[in-house]
């Protein structure tokens, strides 16, 4: 199934779960999502289709709606982190959808439950979202999303340490929220901690959300102190030259980039003693095929570049030769060559310029521009000739043309190449070029200044439709005069490639109006002159060299002989007979001929390199004309800028009366500002006054606490004495019924003793001394009867007064409980009044009057 007939499926089951969330429309649309993310999504948010684009609006919708099932929320989830594969992607999914806000909704909706696998989902897709995304403070649930990481970075220490790194880079309003927070001290503490942690990961996260939030703070002083800033930088170099995977490796580049942008950080890292060898072994990551490692490494180098204390170390490292000790520090591209056997740095980066790998035109872009940064530095130091600088600047615009067959990478160069550096760097190029009068500079460098020169007009014609006043700049050069030397020498080239394009720009001059084609045929019929005559001199000396035989011109000593002879005999005027007879004059005539010819072939070369000079005079004086020309044109722009001058003077005044009034707003927001400084003193002594107040609060608290204990221990220790007097109290009561009872038994056998006594009084009446003594024995045990009866009274008595006062030991026991107790709930009252007051915001006028 194509990717269209796919999309449309997966619209129409978007817009029939929307009519009715049933669990077979549910399934229905699963199954749509999961055809959709098995196929080949390249660019397909960048496109600019509709359909695509109604598909993407209608997941984000259901993702963010709560009522959708967790189960098809999860597989939306996942194919729009599979959408989100490149930067376009993310940005149009992030800008376009609003996908961050929908996936801060969800997670804010799960919030109870952290460690659900949806919410985890959402961190990482949220993660790969916010990588290098500015996040404003009017999104939508970012404060909520903020509080999570914060509250839950114990449970999901990776998703939220990432999460929260991508938010808080160079981004104010986020880390000030984040410091406006109440638990933000043990959310430091927190952070601390995780940089004892065994992961790297863990480790660099932690450390890129200290540096966005406390690097200008006290804490961040501590922290990134001379103390500590070199073991930063060690831990930072490792994990980026041995980290576990691209992802750790990032966020450690980016960590650099950021403390480099402190100028106390970037100082230390230039007198940092193993920066050389550190950069070494980044530099190593070069050699894989990896564009993510690359491209990360590059942008380290540039920011680098853009300090100035480490720009010249850098040059020397990437110019310099890989030391015998040094290895590739990625072990896995490594494979344990020696770094003796590697490419410098230098030629890994035009590496990277020359055969681009597939989805890495950045890359080639980024080397291009370190190069060119550092080509730069080692020219302005002085420490290369002018044939490198030639060389550089060819070879850089050579691998601008290599890599500028790639459509999505002209856009990148066109936004970083500008009118005025070509024009800079065809001026330096052309000055080169008429600088060099000597012959050996001329043989050395004009070919090579000239291929220079003619690749930058090139980049220029390519680059002229994307880039501001390029077409200008690249039509005025190709009409100055200058040009002609070298067009001249790549149109009477012998390399093929040289000879298309002085054509290309032949083609691209000839209808300009002031284009010195005349000055152009003469330097091309000159060249051709040259080069014939040099062709028949190297001739005619092969000829002379064939001639002499090898027993005449064995030594010069002998031709000079022979010739001193001949002149001897001319001007004697010997016969010349001899001259006949000698075998050898006329093989040396022949010689000394064949040289008479040589020099006249070089004064006719002297004569023609005469004439040229006489052109070059003649060039020279209709350059002279020329700039009387430009001078008056020179004047009347003088007198035109005069006018402008007295232009700017009557706006130089009228900006100084702007200025004068924009000095009182100024003096005006002083004052506001020394109001709003009196006002934060305030608030401080407000602050002071609550801190007091709060330490006041703890000492209240910890003393109601202790008189709680205390009194939750007598009303232990009363409980237990009054349940001990009760169970005395009921003892004593049985006791005294038991004694009641045995009285009672006494009292009746006292009457039935005294009825029996009177009886027997009655009946002893007329008895004798026998009875009255029988009568006195009844007295005296009635005596003694008597007397245990009141033993037993006072026994009762004592025993109901014991009982009494322990009944009073008992009321007072009973009173002082429910004092104990009223005093138990004034001091509970007073504790919640506490909890209340110190739960609520504290005011600046609280009254604490309890």
């Amino acid at each position: 199934m194509d990717t269209t007939t796919c999309l449309k499926s997966l619209l129409l089951a978007i817009q029939q779960y929307r009519e009715g969330m049933t669990a077979q429309n549910a399934a229905q649309l699963q199954r749509r999502v999961e055809e959709v993310s098995g196929l080949k999504r390249d660019q397909l948010l960048s496109s600019g289709q509709v359909l695509p684009s109604e598909c993407v609006s209608g997941l984000v919708e259901l993702a963010g709606n709560p009522n959708t099932s967790l189960t098809l929320m999860s597989s939306i989830v996942s194919l729009l982190s599979q959408l989100a594969c490149d930067d376009a992607s993310r940005e149009i999914l992030h800008s376009s959808y609003n996908l961050t806000s929908t996936l801060a909704s969800v997670i804010h909706h799960h919030s109870a439950t952290p460690a659900e696998p949806l919410v985890l989902q959402c961190l990482q897709v949220l993660q790969k979202l916010t990588y290098n995304t500015r996040i404003f403070q009017s999104t939508n649930y970012i404060h909520e999303l903020l509080t999570f990481l914060v509250s839950n970075i114990d449970d999901l220490i990776v998703p939220c340490l990432g999460l929260m790194a991508n938010l808080c880079r160079d981004n104010h309003s986020v880390q000030s929220h984040i410091k406006s927070l109440d638990n933000v001290k043990p959310f430091y503490r927190t952070l601390i901690n995780f940089l004892a942690h065994n992961s790297l990961t863990v480790v660099v996260f932690t450390l890129s959300i200290l540096a966005s939030l406390t690097l200008n703070d006290k804490v961040g002083e501590k922290l990134f102190d001379a103390k500590n800033i070199h073991q930063t930088f060690q831990l930072v170099f490792n994990i980026i030259v041995n980290g576990d995977g691209t992802l750790t490796r990032k966020y450690s580049v980016d960590l650099l980039v950021d403390l480099l942008k402190n100028p106390k950080i970037a100082d230390y890292l230039t007198r940092y003693q193993h920066f050389s060898a550190c950069v070494s072994q980044v530099l190593g990551l070069l050699q894989s095929k990896d564009p993510n490692s690359a491209a990360k490494v590059l942008e380290l180098l540039l920011a680098m570049c853009g300090v100035s204390g480490l720009r010249l170390l850098l040059c020397d490292v990437v110019f310099r030769p890989a030391g015998p000790k040094l290895r590739v520090a990625g072990r896995r591209q490594g494979a344990g060559l020696d770094a003796g056997h590697r490419a410098e740095p230098g030629l890994a980066l035009v590496q990277w310029l020359s055969s681009p790998v597939e989805g890495a035109e950045s890359c080639s872009l980024q080397a291009l521009q370190l190069l060119n940064e550092l080509l730069e530095v080692r020219q302005r130091g002085g420490a290369s000739v002018s044939l490198d600088c030639g060389t550089n600047n060819c070879s850089l615009v050579g691998s601008t043309f290599i890599i500028l067959h790639f459509d999505s990478i002209r856009t990148l160069v066109s936004h970083q190449v500008s009118a005025e550096l070509c024009l800079t760097q065809v001026g330096s190029l052309l000055s080169c070029c008429h600088s060099n009068s000597s012959q050996s500079c001329v043989l050395c460098l004009s070919q090579l200044y000239a291929e220079a020169l003619l690749k930058t007009l090139e980049l220029m014609s390519k680059l002229r439709q994307q880039v501001k006043d390029m077409e200008t700049s690249f039509y005025r050069m190709l009409q100055d005069q200058r040009i002609v030397t070298p067009l001249s020498l790549a149109l009477t080239s012998h390399h093929r490639e040289r000879v298309q394009t002085g054509l290309s720009l032949l083609f691209e001059a000839t209808p300009l109006p002031d284009f010195p084609s005349l000055l152009l045929g003469e330097s091309i019929a000159a060249n051709n002159a040259y080069r014939q005559r040099e062709a028949e001199l190297s001739i005619k000396h092969l000829a002379v060299q064939e001639v002499p035989p090898s027993s005449i011109l064995d030594s010069s000593s002998s031709s000079n002989r022979s010739v001193h002879s001949l002149v001897e005999k001319i001007q004697t005027g010997f016969e010349l007979q001899e001259h006949a007879k000698d075998p050898h004059v006329s093989e040396i005539i022949n010689v000394y001929e064949q040289k008479l010819s040589a020099f006249t072939s070089k004064e006719n070369r002297l004569q023609d390199l005469l004439e040229a000079k006489a052109l070059a005079l003649s060039q020279a004086d209709r350059l002279i004309t020329q700039y009387r020309f430009q001078r008056a044109q020179a004047e009347a722009e003088a007198c035109k800028l005069g006018s402008l001058l007295k232009e700017a003077e009557r706006r130089r005044e009228d900006l100084q009366v702007e200025l004068s009034s924009q000095v009182l707003e100024v003096e005006r927001s002083k004052a506001d500002m020394e109001e709003l400084l009196q006002h934060n003193a305030r608030l401080q002594q407000d602050s002071e006054e609550h801190q007091a107040l709060k330490g006041a609060y703890n000492a209240l608290l910890n003393r109601s606490e202790r008189l709680l204990k205390e009194l939750q221990a007598a009303h232990i220790s009363l409980t237990k004495q009054s349940d001990s007097l009760r169970k005395n109290h009921e003892a004593l009561q049985l006791q005294h019924e038991k004694m009641a009872l045995v009285l009672e038994e006494r009292e009746q056998e006292i009457r039935s003793l005294q009825s029996d006594l009177q009886q027997k009084n009655s009946d002893i009446t007329g008895m004798g001394k026998e009875k009255d003594r029988e009568r006195r024995e009844l007295e005296e045990k009635v005596d003694v009867l008597r007397k245990d009866l009141n033993k037993t009274e006072q026994a009762r008595k004592d025993a109901s007064i014991k009982a009494s006062s322990l009944e009073l030991q008992k009321s007072q026991l009973e009173t002082k409980l429910k004092q104990k107790e009223d005093e138990l709930n004034k001091h509970s009252a007073m504790i919640s009044m506490i909890h209340s007051l110190s739960s609520g915001k504290m005011k600046c006028d609280v009254n604490l009057s309890l």
